[in-house]
């Protein structure tokens, strides 16, 4: 059986983070692995950082619900789903990536989830796998 794994950020739909930076006018959430390697380090800064500025994961939501995928992302996944299986693996959160899956006719996903609190804070992250 053939099989193609994607990244999702950067190859099907822009990165979530750097438009949430540039939606909030935070320029430090424009840090990606690129920048910090050590995901654990990263993701507590980010969380620590929404913290402080009393973000919550509505304000996320609302910025990723204006977000498109890539210039024919969608019909480079729909010609390559008829081709093989496609499975997109990322580091990406399913709170983040649900309504771009639905922009993208729900592709199978891989990738990590949020922990909120009930008033909406995003409080910690659990990895898919470490």
């Amino acid at each position: 059986m053939k099989l193609v794994c994607l990244d999702l950020e950067g190859v099907l739909v822009p990165e979530i983070w750097i438009a949430f930076a540039e939606a909030s006018g935070i320029p430090e959430l424009r840090r990606t692995t690129r920048d910090e390697p050590d995901y654990d380090k990263l993701m507590k800064f980010r969380l620590a950082l929404l913290k402080e500025r009393g973000l919550k994961i509505r304000d996320i939501q609302a910025v990723i619900n204006t977000m498109e995928p890539l210039d024919g992302a969608r019909d480079f996944l729909h010609r390559l789903r008829s081709m093989t299986q496609v499975i997109i693996l990322s580091d990406t959160f399913e709170e983040f990536a649900r309504p771009l899956m639905a922009k993208l006719d729900y592709p199978t996903l891989f990738c990590n989830n949020l922990v909120i609190a009930e008033d909406g804070t995003v409080t910690d992250y659990r990895l898919r796998q470490k």
